[in-house]
């Protein structure tokens, strides 16, 4: 029996479990009665070339052979090493008897996308394949025991509204009538998903197989893939011991073996497997009373999922990091040879005080026998989500793995992939699951202390602006680290520490997330002001950097940026388009010479886009040499009225604005350090980015700052940096524009020249964009708030109806009012428009204005010359 009051367990009687084979040994927690295993695929069977090879037959690898073949995509070839759904889809996290929980709830954005397929998709594959799923969908409830929940509840609803997805906030009343057996004591609100519940994973494969059958793949089983050798025309052999396929590209969704299939071709996969438990209990009389089936429970405080099981309960918590349990043999010495189906011994210790938490918020458990608990093993990346796409640095190697929650994924993102794959570009913007978010500097150490501090946070309160510190600093930091780290708040960076904003004496300093404004507000004005009034320095280091050169370094260029190249000498902001004309990369280019060029992205997507440059050079056959210079350059951002005074103290070049040109780009020294030198800053303000050996950074970090002290220099952050850009009206990569936008329904109209002769990409598509015309906009909007501004996503009302949504946003400190960059149908894009935006719960009036708020430094000066007014 159960007992509360921090008291043991009595009277369990746990199973045990022999080794796989063993005589006696219980069926494996999903399988059903009167089914035996799987038939395996036909041995007469065997293609020796194939379009796509995907080697795993888990729920993942299924549902991508499925939609591939459904598509219309010839020579499908799946490989599994043992039988379908071993591994992952066997033990998949939050996998019950016979089920896994199915959610359209996710804290992200486009996610809600891959959820939403996959639940869709599940509704109907039963008809459509002849094949029973085992789809319950009683929905889902979140509770609500502390205020800063409900705060998080209605974060989240501002970002559902204008998605398909229904999601609603209940009262306590409401949540006690759909789940009885709750103690209401603490419950404050609830969210509630219609729609949600469990699906029997084994089920759902074969569903997908058996679809993934019917449209011509072939499914292969028992096959392991023991080599992976690539050709120089960019096919794989596929060696197993049934014979050799060759492959136009191959597809790692091998689960908890991934990072074995990554080993064969020199790749080591950021992946570790954790071990989950969960309890499922006898028959419970108040739950066999009940009339219809639970909603799926989520006790975010208690961090565990609770769910009705015939007419008992299950129950899976996920322990705090500190108890949890990484399976870190399998990292230093591999998978143990033919494990598939096995368990590993359950640990109650772990989990004791989430059970008791159980017990208090859903009494009847106390007096609830435990018939089993199982404790399986699943793959988690360093940050939950999984990896998604093609490999940088491999040609024809995608991979989908590192699936925390494989059930409700697999549909969408086997849809998600399989149009990439088809179609030369991703559906719509995922770059959170980009495989190549990771680099070099993703360690084990690093992978194994992300994956602890990610389960354990797996119910953790979701802030805006969250970080989290565990496995920091990386090996990635910059030169100047050491000397600002104990003066600043740091953000994490593609594995850089960058400065977020910076503690001044008497502040509260530290990481103090929060919904509404907190402990950075007041020094990010400070910082505001600096670069508005005075010259501030900003380590700018994470950008990606690319050196480009050779004989056909400006075709490729012409190819793949719809701005024309820049002169040598000069620089400019430009785009690369995806076929459909959306926009999938933004970077400066910079002409340093003839033929030779610096690009520089992002820190988000520096190998995003480098595996973009590559694939486009190899494809036309560009004569170009490519390499990623990233880690050997630092980069200090020097910004505001006074910056050209500070820096000339330091070099014998003439930085006046005549001799150095906004845009221009030199190289020089600073008190003998060499720089190049980019005139150019995301703050709008005068600056320079100034590019040098990553060994130098404190050194010219200092000269400048002891340069600059009678011109009141001072540090700033990217928290003011993103204040200062958004006045600017400046677009940021991800948020104004990504693979969901084309460039001139954001704004870019500048950036892309239509006129130029080079064919680049997605300039055919631009122009049947223009021609048939836009049905949104993005707008700029000013909007008057309490203590709460808007990050981006929220939802954006007209009329009683949500018509659009925010992209980013932040405080004014010019105004004193909320700022927001925010997508609107076209009908309601002019200036001076009334809109609402969704903020905590509360709809905030808000108005289109004329963009920019504040007009750059560039502008600014070229108004005073003609005779103009500053909006300034």
């Amino acid at each position: 029996m159960l007992r509360s009051g921090g008291q043991w367990l009595r009277g369990l009687r746990l199973p045990r479990f022999p080794p796989r084979g063993t005589p006696g040994r219980p069926r494996s927690v999903c399988s059903r009665e009167g089914e035996g295993n799987p038939p395996s695929s036909a041995e007469t069977q065997w293609k020796d070339r194939a379009e796509t090879v995907i080697i795993g037959g888990g729920c993942v690898g299924v549902s991508l052979a499925y939609h591939l073949a459904k598509a219309g995509m010839k020579d499908v070839v799946l490989l599994e090493k043992s039988e379908l759904t071993a591994g992952s889809t066997w033990h998949a996290v939050r996998k019950t008897p016979q089920n896994c929980l199915t959610t359209y709830f996710h804290p992200g954005i486009n996610l809600k996308k891959i959820h939403y397929y996959s639940i869709k998709l599940y509704e109907k594959l039963e008809e459509e394949t002849g094949q029973a799923v085992g789809f319950h969908q009683p929905g889902s409830i979140r509770i609500a025991t502390t205020p800063v929940r409900v705060d998080e509840f209605k974060y989240q609803m501002t970002r559902t509204g204008w998605h398909a997805t229904e999601q609603y906030i209940i009262e306590p009343e409401k949540i006690q009538e759909m789940f009885p057996l709750l103690n209401m004591n603490k419950i404050l609100a609830g969210l509630y998903n219609p729609g949600d519940g469990h699906i029997d994973p084994y089920s759902l494969t074969m569903a997908l197989a058996a679809g993934a059958r019917k449209y011509g793949a072939l499914l292969k089983y028992p096959a392991l893939v023991t080599s992976l050798k690539p050709r120089s025309d960019g096919t794989w052999d596929v060696e197993t011991p049934q014979g050799s396929v060759r492959a136009n590209r191959i597809v790692n969704a091998a689960g908890f073996w991934a990072r074995e299939v990554g080993k064969m071709i020199g790749l080591e996969h950021p992946l570790i497997p954790v071990q989950h438990q969960y309890v499922v209990t006898s028959s419970i009389p108040e739950v066999k009373a009940l009339k219809r089936e639970l909603p799926v429970l989520r006790d975010l405080e208690g961090s565990f999922y609770l769910r009705q099981e015939r007419d008992g309960l299950l129950f899976g918590p996920y322990e705090s990091q500190e108890k949890m349990k990484v399976q870190d043999t399998w990292v230093t010495n591999g998978v143990p040879p033919g494990f598939g189906k096995e368990l590993f011994e359950s640990d109650l210790d772990r989990i004791m005080e989430h059970i008791e938490i159980a017990m208090e918020m859903v009494p009847v458990l106390k007096k609830a026998d435990i018939i089993n608990v199982v404790n399986g093993p699943i793959t988690y990346s360093p940050d939950i989500l999984p990896m998604v796409g093609p490999h940088q640095g491999v040609r024809n190697y995608w991979v989908a793995v590192g699936f925390g929650y494989g059930i409700i994924h697999a549909g969408g993102v086997g849809k998600y992939l399989s149009d990439w794959i088809l179609h030369g570009e991703p559906p719509f913007d995922l770059i959170e699951l980009d495989p190549n978010r990771y680099g070099k500097w993703t360690t084990t150490q690093y992978t194994e202390a992300k994956a602890r501090e990610s389960y354990g946070f797996n119910n953790i309160v979701g802030y805006p602006k969250e970080e989290r510190f565990a496995g920091r600093p990386t090996q990635r930091v910059s030169g100047l680290y050491k000397t600002l780290e104990s003066k600043c708040s740091m953000g994490f960076h593609a594995g850089w520490e960058q400065p977020h904003w910076f503690y001044k004496p008497g502040q509260d300093t530290g990481y103090r997330p929060s919904f509404r404004r907190t402990n950075w507000f007041e020094p990010v004005g400070s910082e505001y002001k600096q670069v508005m009034q005075r010259v501030g320095v900003i380590d700018l280091s994470p950008f990606g950097k690319f050196n480009i050169k050779g004989q056909d370094s400006i075709r490729l260029l012409d190819h793949l940026f719809a701005n024309v190249i820049p002169k040598v000498g000069f620089t400019n902001i430009s785009h690369m388009l995806t076929p459909k004309g959306r926009v999938y990369a933004e970077l400066t280019v910079s002409h340093q010479s003839p033929g030779e060029f610096l690009l520089v992205t992002g820190s988000g997507s520096e190998l995003h886009d480098l595996r973009w440059i590559e694939e486009e050079a190899v494809r036309g056959r560009y004569d170009v040499e490519i390499k990623n210079v990233t880690d050997e350059f630092g980069v200090l951002g020097v910004a505001g009225p006074h910056a050209r005074k500070v820096l000339q103290k330091l070099t014998s070049e003439d930085l006046s604005d005549d001799a150095f040109k906004f845009l221009q780009t030199k190289s020089l020294k600073f008190s003998n350090i060499p720089v190049t030198a980019i005139r150019i800053s995301y703050t709008g303000e005068l600056g320079w980015e100034l590019y040098h050996r990553r060994e130098d950074s404190a050194a010219l970090y200092d000269v400048i700052m002891n340069a600059g002290q009678e011109e009141g220099i001072d540090n700033f952050g990217t928290y003011a940096m993103n204040a200062l850009r958004l006045e600017k009206a400046f677009r940021a990569w991800g948020s104004e524009m990504n693979c969901d936008t084309n460039p001139l329904e954001a704004g870019l109209e500048y950036f892309v020249k239509l006129n130029k002769p080079a064919d680049f990409i997605g300039k055919q598509a631009l122009k049947q964009i223009r021609a048939k015309g836009l049905t949104r906009r993005l707008v700029c909007l000013t909007l008057a708030t309490d203590d709460v501004d808007p990050e981006g996503n929220e939802s954006v009302w007209w009329n009683g109806k949500v018509v659009g949504n925010t992209t980013s946003g932040s405080y004014s400190y010019s105004i004193q009012k909320s700022l927001a960059f925010a997508y609107v149908p076209i009908e309601l894009s002019q200036v001076g428009q009334q809109v609402e935006v969704e903020l905590l719960g509360r709809n905030y009036p808000a108005t289109i204005i004329q963009e920019p708020l504040v007009l750059t430094e560039q502008t600014r000066n070229q108004l005073q010359k003609n005779g103009g007014k500053d909006k300034m």
